[in-house]
């Protein structure tokens, strides 16, 4: 039998809604319900062999499992049954890496969206003329200096929208490589330096042009937790507002009083907003559509219908939030002390963050 073929996390994100390519996961059930691929069918290795018949037709399979040594058994097992199979690369702790990006022009401004697919993480760069800023960065600064150096722009301004808890941030780093302005909300305790944003502080991408990112808080996922506005046509609301929920105000141990300011902030500063603004957040959970060349967005109006926790008066609202908190980001305290500047990743910094986001209420 030829040597089996590999899978990188960035075909396969290409990928992922062509009908031809069967994705297989064959880890045990609890390590997919703690973090599952998405569209995948789950098979475990034990079990591969006697239920082979149960896969459907497919031009190609691409066995996943948490390292690729799982992975690599059980497409070893679907070639000698004749079916076409290959091995994600790295497995899921690759997959954690894997980046995928959508452009688009949003107000008269370019922004484009960085996915880190396995992570539910998303950034952005948003840029006019000969500037851009960049929001909530990861490690991978790289990507974000060379999507400025496509368009020919200057990072002027790296933003955070909060002191993250789920993955490492790369905003400090950027900003050192790029020479730009790191933007922090001094409400969150970093400990080391940056420009302090104020409520309503802007920048001017195009000067002279009316077409600004305009800072706003929203106290409640963290106390320093600052949305960012493109006019009236987007807002990056970091943990504030997501797609299928809303923020979780426990990772401080305040859930109650965290809760209470992150209803007035839904309620004061973002459901206020028009019905048409883009809400482009800082991830997305598991129940998400992703898709090649659109936009991880909807419109406010359609959020305010939908999710039901934004009908709930405060009382209500606290109790809900409080009530359905649970499963932590992992490693979650550490990465906050590291992004707060109070210690180093090491060298485990990619195990370190490996897995899941879980920063909203589920």
């Amino acid at each position: 039998m030829s040597k089996l073929s590999l899978t990188s996390g960035e075909s396969l994100a290409a990928r992922l809604e062509d009908p031809s390519v069967l994705v297989l996961d064959v880890r045990e059930p609890d390590e997919v319900a703690a973090w599952a691929f998405p569209g995948a069918m789950n098979v475990p290795l034990g079990e591969l062999g006697a239920r082979l018949h149960e896969l459907p037709e497919a031009d190609e399979v691409v066995v996943v499992c948490a390292m690729g040594a799982r992975a690599t058994a059980g497409a070893t097992l679907l070639a000698e049954a004749g079916r076409t199979a290959s091995v994600l690369e790295g497995g899921m702790a690759a997959w954690s890496s894997t980046y995928d990006e959508v452009e688009g022009d949003v107000g008269g401004a370019t922004v484009v969206q960085v996915r880190r697919r396995g992570k539910g993480c998303l950034s952005y760069v948003v840029g006019a003329g000969e500037r851009c800023v960049v929001i909530d960065p990861s490690l991978a600064t790289a990507r974000y200096e060379a999507i400025a150096a496509r368009h020919g722009w200057r990072v002027t301004h790296v933003l955070d929208t909060h002191l993250h808890a789920d993955h490492l941030s790369g905003a400090r780093a950027l900003a050192a490589a790029t020479g730009a302005e790191l933007w922090l909300n001094p409400s969150d305790p970093f400990a080391f330096d940056f420009t302090p944003i104020s409520d309503g502080k802007a920048i001017e991408l195009v000067p002279g042009v009316d077409l600004e990112v305009a800072s706003v808080s929203v106290p409640g996922h963290t106390e320093g937790s600052t949305m960012y506005q493109l006019g009236e046509a987007a807002v990056f609301t970091g943990d504030t507002l997501f797609l299928e929920s809303v923020g979780r105000p426990d990772l401080a141990d305040e859930a109650e009083a965290y809760a209470h300011h992150l209803y007035r902030s839904l309620h004061e500063r973002v459901l206020p907003l028009p019905d048409t603004v883009a809400v482009l957040p800082a991830h997305f959970g598991p129940g998400v559509e992703v898709r090649a060349g659109s936009f991880v967005s909807r419109p406010l109006g359609e959020l305010r219908g939908e999710l039901a926790p934004l009908a709930l008066d405060e009382p209500g609202f606290v109790a809900w939030a409080v009530a359905n908190v649970k499963d932590r980001p992992g490693n979650y305290q550490r990465i906050v002390r590291v992004n707060a500047g109070r210690e180093d990743a090491g060298a485990d910094a990619a195990e370190l963050e490996t897995g899941p986001n879980r920063c909203a209420i589920a």
